[in-house]
């Protein structure tokens, strides 16, 4: 047996249809609108043409820069001195200690750590004038850093070495205090130093 669907079936489900197309041409029409033309400047008149929350005035942007220095800052000492320093003075980078294998590889990844936060905490000062000018002399110490890691997981970092990573931190946390960004020791965990 057939069912035969009726005229009005038909009109009801046509005009839901023509409802829906409606419904949907309008949203899209309404996307567009709120989203940026092509010329990267933003369809409604107030609206911030940054992707992202972002401070507005010159004091906030410093702000900003030296809260995130001092994180970066914060962490890299606490990395230096939790699992390179620390270590080092107790003897656990000698041939033979107990742990010594795993003291290194922590070592190795806290060098590269150390680095990328203290690259990290220069690119932060560049949003503070003072800041920055602060830190400029000491580039060349913190780009000494960046194969120290390698060698620490080798076993084969000395006292000069250890000495290099305490100098540049200390000279870092110095620059930071001087300019009203103080630097306090943040020990990161064992799978933040993994990566």
């Amino acid at each position: 047996m057939t069912v035969q669907s009726s005229p009005t079936r038909n009109h009801a489900a046509l005009r839901r249809a023509v409802v829906a197309l409606l419904l949907a041409c309008s949203l899209t029409v309404g996307a567009v609108a709120c989203s940026k033309n092509k010329g990267g400047t933003s369809a409604s008149p107030g609206a911030s043409a940054s992707p992202s929350p972002s401070p507005t005035s010159s004091f906030e942007k410093q702000k900003f820069a030296k809260t995130r220095f001092v994180a970066n800052a914060g962490l890299a000492a606490g990395a230096t001195y939790q699992w390179i320093v620390k270590p080092y003075k107790a003897g656990t980078f000698k041939k033979g200690a107990q742990g010594r294998k795993t003291a290194l590889v922590k070592a190795g990844l806290a060098g590269v750590f150390t680095y990328n936060r203290l690259k990290a905490a220069v690119r932060n000062a560049q949003g503070d004038p003072a800041l920055s000018k602060a830190l400029a002399p000491l580039s060349s110490g913190i780009e000494s850093l960046k194969d120290l890691g390698t060698k620490l997981r080798k076993g084969e970092a000395g006292t000069g070495d250890v000495d290099q990573f305490q100098n540049v931190i200390n000279n870092v946390k110095d620059a930071g205090k001087k300019n009203g960004a103080e630097v306090k020791d943040q020990v990161p965990s064992a799978s933040q130093l993994g990566g």
